[in-house]
């Protein structure tokens, strides 16, 4: 990929961000992960979830209008220590 100034630009590839991802959150052993292709790591990893799927901030808006917590006739919930 090239610059508006023309010169060659890379991003570095985001390694600490997969590594935490594949072993850290999705626990796979080290051989498993180091065994698997890119695409392979990427479906494990939910990249090709699909999007309708993900709430959005409207959608949460919506949700909490429709289900407030202060239920009519209820009382608030408290909080103790």
């Amino acid at each position: 990929m090239r610059a508006a100034g023309g010169e060659a630009t890379t991003r570095p590839f985001p390694w600490e961000a997969v590594l935490d991802a594949g072993l850290c959150r999705l626990r796979l052993p080290p051989g498993v992960f180091w065994d698997l292709s890119l695409v392979e790591f990427a479906a494990m990893a939910g990249a090709f979830a699909p999007r309708s799927a993900r709430l959005s901030r409207a959608g949460l808006e919506g949700l909490m209008r429709a289900f407030p917590d202060d239920a009519v006739g209820g009382s608030s919930p408290s909080v103790t220590a």
